[in-house]
């Protein structure tokens, strides 16, 4: 049995060593912020980079003979442990940095970052030390493109291959396309366009008006569509329509797959992007859902001028059904119709490959194609009809694939919404918090609207809302395979 379980954790925990101990050099940059600042938060950054480092000499030191090729299995054990590790980890500045917080509130704080949830148990940003401000959003922007597709583009340096960690992170149905021969490469090559969109956010923020604190921040939480800000009131602080226009633009294009992003930045063409079914099919929702939500609003009188129900409704449509978790006015205050749809269209919104959440556009565009299939086999058994995407046809291992993801997602929804209800939340709260965090969008409804936040549910409530952040971060799959007898034979 101990056999069996180091041959299949230890060369796992020798791969997630090296990991570690980079993040606690990562944990220097908020210390720096923070002397810069003398904000008087650089002691828990401090310890929180010396319990990382010495974890990971540790791991390093205790599996320094569990060396082996990796397998299928080895991505998803890797991702699950790294992403419960870090925000573990990442936590530590926060709990020891912000007075009166416990460590579930924390661990919390944390996990919503590194998954680009924004779902927060904080109140009084505004007066937060700038280098814990700085630790929330730079978490985000780290998860954004994952952190192992990061480390994927170093590990064969040290002697890793990374394609299954590749696979075990990427979002999207889509996983076995490579946009180059080398994982590493095709790795380095989304993490460099990342980077650029990032330094390209902050310089415009910066020219419309932000300083150049906030500027940073505000474009680590918009380019990884993370949603976290340093402000209580978020964009609406400024309520300028130059910085909403270019956040919108940013969560609109940050919501595009990375991977098409890579081909229209090779091929200096952007026919890539109108080429794409999926990316058609998410501008043309984005379209389609702010002109809903502004008639709406206008219709309904919540603004009497029309302009300035485009306004509200452009920002936060976007923001939502992009997983942003932004807002400039309390949606959960608009008529019934407007966020239950847009929760609705959030589950499925974004692109697989961007740095958004939910079950991603392409599975539902499949769904609804092998809808239509089943019912032209059902009138016309006999007839030939693949599912097709553009020119492509799908296979049937990637339709099943979406149809089992999609039953899982629905399962574990209504179940963990039954467990906030029957734990003490109004039936609005429980089912707007679970989409809200197993879609990585963040804020909901009721009592953890926009300008609301978390911590006012219980601990047991919190930590559901946290593993169902993991869940949706991994897509569920990775996650639930660990709990299959199979998965543990040697």
């Amino acid at each position: 049995m101990f056999r069996s379980l180091r041959y299949i954790l230890f060369p796992v925990l020798h791969i997630t060593a090296p990991l570690l101990i980079a993040f606690a050099f990562i944990m220097l940059l908020p210390c720096i912020v923070s002397y810069i600042y003398d904000d008087g938060a650089s002691r828990g950054f401090q310890t929180g980079a010396a319990v990382c480092l010495a974890s990971g000499l540790l791991l390093k030191l205790l599996t320094r003979k569990d060396r082996r090729e990796l397998m299928p299995r080895d991505g998803f054990l890797l991702a699950t442990i790294i992403w419960v590790a870090i925000p573990l980890l990442a936590s530590i500045p926060l709990y020891l940095g912000i007075p009166n917080i416990t460590f579930t509130l924390a661990f919390f704080e944390a996990m919503s970052g590194v998954t680009t949830t924004c779902a927060s148990v904080l109140s009084n940003l505004d007066s937060l030390p700038e280098s814990i401000n700085f630790w929330r959003c730079f978490l985000s922007w780290l998860g954004g493109m994952g952190i192992l597709v990061l480390a994927v583009a170093i590990l064969p340096a040290l002697g890793v291959g990374g394609s299954q960690i590749f696979k075990a992170e990427f979002s999207g149905p889509m996983k076995e396309a490579r946009l180059t021969p080398r994982i590493a490469d095709t790795a380095k090559g989304l993490w460099s366009i990342y980077l650029a969109l990032s330094i390209a956010c902050a310089t415009a923020f910066r020219l419309s008006g932000m300083d150049t604190f906030d500027s940073i921040l505000h474009a680590f939480s918009t380019v990884s569509l993370g949603g976290f800000s340093s402000h209580d009131a978020s964009y609406g602080y400024w309520n300028n329509v130059d910085i909403e226009i270019i956040g919108m633009f940013f969560m609109t294009f940050c919501g595009i797959s990375f991977s098409l992003h890579f081909t229209a930045w090779r091929s200096r063409s952007l026919l890539a992007y109108f080429k794409s079914p999926e990316c058609r099919a998410w501008l043309m929702t984005v379209v389609l859902m702010v002109v809903i939500v502004t008639a709406i609003l206008y219709a309904r009188n919540v603004y009497d001028d029309p302009l300035t129900a485009l306004r509200y409704a452009s920002f936060n449509t976007i923001s939502i059904i992009s997983t942003s978790g932004f807002a400039t006015a309390d949606f959960s205050l608009w008529p019934a119709a407007a966020p239950m749809i847009l929760f609705a269209t959030a589950c499925f919104a974004t692109c697989g490959g961007s740095t958004g959440g939910g079950m991603k556009m392409m599975r539902a565009i499949i769904l609804v194609k092998q809808l239509s299939r089943q019912l032209t086999l059902t009138l016309y058994p006999r007839a030939i009809e693949p599912v097709k995407v553009g020119n492509v046809v799908v296979g049937r291992a990637v339709i099943f694939s979406a149809m089992a993801l999609m039953v899982l997602w629905l399962m574990v929804s209504i179940v963990v919404t039954l467990l906030l209800m029957v734990t003490g939340l109004d039936i609005t709260s429980a089912l707007s918090a679970t989409i809200g965090c197993i879609t990585n969008l963040g804020p909901g409804l009721g009592v953890v609207g926009p300008y609301a936040n978390f911590s006012v549910l219980s601990e047991l409530q919190l930590w559901l809302c946290i593993f169902l952040m993991l869940l949706g971060r991994l897509e569920l799959v990775t996650v639930f395979v660990l709990f299959t007898r199979s998965f543990w034979r040697f």
